[in-house]
């Protein structure tokens, strides 16, 4: 049973040996942010900007300093993929050791000072039911009451039918009040319609 190994990407030395030239125009490191590059001797770097990677510069003291040739992951662990665009690419060196150390103390000195604000997210609101929802929408009743989650036309003639005959008997014991029993001291209600006839002028 055969097992192939996958290659990964190369250890990034800081000096090769290589004297190919990438034929893209040289890169200024002014046209980098001062995060992105470092000019210090013992590790002189910048963040390529075709693959975003961390890569050595090699002849930064010479005439000519350039990218060295890099592979796009990390070294050991991703694929072994060349960076095409950004290898041996030349690099111009406009920016002095001191205004990037000055470029970088600005920035650490604008961010340093920034308090995390509290996101306050505001309440989420219930949508309002429609018309024909609000028709249709049961009526939750007490806990004590009969008919948890039936329709509200159906609890209202429950309700109905529980006190009908109570109603009717009202009705019936108000129609059957006893002729002659009239408040005291109150004038006779007219029994007769009033036709009230106009003055002759």
């Amino acid at each position: 049973m055969s097992s192939t190994l996958e290659r990964t990407a190369r250890p990034r030395r800081s000096r090769t040996r290589s004297r190919t030239v990438n034929a893209r125009p040289a890169l200024p490191l002014s046209t980098l942010k001062a995060h992105q590059y470092d000019l210090r001797p013992a590790c002189a770097s910048l963040v390529c900007p075709d693959c975003k990677t961390w890569v050595p510069i090699t002849g930064l003291q010479t005439k000519k300093p350039k990218v060295v040739p890099h592979d796009t992951g990390r070294a050991g662990k991703d694929a072994a993929v060349r960076c095409r665009l950004g290898s041996n690419r030349l690099v111009t060196v406009d920016v002095t050791v001191r205004t990037w150390q000055e470029r970088l103390e600005d920035g650490h000195a604008e961010t340093g000072h920034r308090r995390k604000t509290t996101v306050r997210r505001k309440p989420k609101t219930a949508v309002a039911p429609a018309v024909s929802q609000i028709a249709t929408q049961k009526q939750a009743p007490a806990d004590d009451e009969p008919g948890v989650g039936q329709p509200l036309w159906l609890l209202r003639e429950m309700k109905w039918a529980s006190t009908e005959s109570a109603v009717r008997d009202a009705d019936t014991r108000r129609a059957q009040m006893p002729a002659g029993d009239a408040p005291l001291g109150a004038p006779p209600v007219p029994q007769t319609t009033l036709h009230p006839e106009r003055r002759a002028s």
